[in-house]
């Protein structure tokens, strides 16, 4: 059964190693605490998504993830960039750290990244007091729920609850960028 969370709760869920569906800049998305393995395995059987895919995580701050990127790898310049589109909707590609979890990454070396300035999303990463994964709330190969109304009753059978709140009202998905060359990896 469908259990609409608040913010504090969702929170508590996510270092319990729930997994929760919640609204973002244009579509929903699934989360949970990147650093908990289980927790991402799980969202990632819920999803039928394979782990070499990789992952968005989010973050209401750059400090938030910056222990799993590699910024010494950018070329002079790009991190301006790449900070003068945050908070927002872009996702960045960022050269990882050892330290990246690697059930995140998947077969990448970098991590994708977005700042959000979305207000829940800004709200469960401050509770939660960290980055939030952050990938569409369907099955791999559906389309993408641009309304609560639109979230599968078969992806919410497997997750421990719903954030109340609507998306930010973008037409598609946060385009992801390579923050190396600003090369678009999905417009």
């Amino acid at each position: 059964m469908e259990n609409t969370l608040h913010i504090a709760s969702a929170a508590d869920l996510l270092r319990r190693g729930g997994v929760i569906a919640y609204p973002t800049e244009a579509v929903w998305g699934l989360g949970c605490d990147p650093g908990n393995e289980a927790a991402v395995l799980r969202l990632l059987r819920i999803k039928q998504r394979p782990v070499e895919k990789g992952m968005i995580v989010v973050a209401a701050g750059l400090e938030a993830v910056r222990p799993w990127l590699d910024l010494a790898q950018l070329p002079a310049g790009r991190m301006t960039e790449v900070a003068a589109s945050w908070p927002g909707p872009n996702t960045w590609a960022i050269p990882s750290t050892p330290l990246a979890p690697p059930w995140v990454t998947g077969s990448h070396r970098s991590l994708a990244v977005r700042i959000s300035a979305h207000p829940v999303v800004v709200a469960l990463c401050e509770a939660f007091g960290g980055p939030v994964v952050s990938t569409s709330a369907n099955l791999a190969g559906q389309p993408p729920a641009y309304s609560r109304e639109e979230l599968d009753p078969a992806l919410l059978a497997g997750i421990d609850g719903v954030v109340g709140g609507e998306t930010g009202g973008l037409e598609r998905p946060t385009p992801i960028r390579n923050a190396l060359d600003g090369a678009v990896l999905r417009g």
